[in-house]
């Protein structure tokens, strides 16, 4: 199977050396999204529900790329540099999905890129 490589301007453009997605076959990879504005390349969230919606919107904006939805979804990994946010990060998670939930793991870390809260990445099948 050969790899397709999903990038659009409706979402940040990659910090470093990856892509914001990868898909092959009717699988889709996308890497991590933080909160940047993918207009200005800034981080404008003023709190962690402003933060969780967008990198809900970048996450959305990789899926549309790839001609795909939140229903697609099968797995998401959420990083937080804190636990306590778990709760208001789950509230804003779940508006995005109807239906079932995908599978998901949330784990702690000591830092993220841009000194944000919360990162998530997600595997689609199409």
């Amino acid at each position: 199977m050969e790899k397709r490589i999903i990038k659009t301007a409706d979402a940040p453009e990659p910090i470093g050396p990856y892509n914001q997605a990868v898909q092959v076959g009717n699988m889709l990879f996308i890497s991590g999204q933080v909160a940047i504005n993918p207009k200005n390349g800034a981080i404008e969230a003023k709190d962690i529900f402003e933060e969780t919606h967008q990198v809900m919107h970048n996450l959305r904006a990789v899926l549309h790329a790839a001609d795909m939805d939140f229903k697609q979804v099968v797995k998401t990994t959420i990083f937080l540099t804190d636990m306590a946010l778990f709760p208001s990060v789950n509230e804003i998670y779940a508006k995005y999905f109807i239906g079932d939930f995908p599978a998901r793991e949330t784990v702690a870390v000591r830092g993220l890129p841009k000194n944000v809260n919360v990162e998530i990445s997600m595997t689609a099948i199409g």
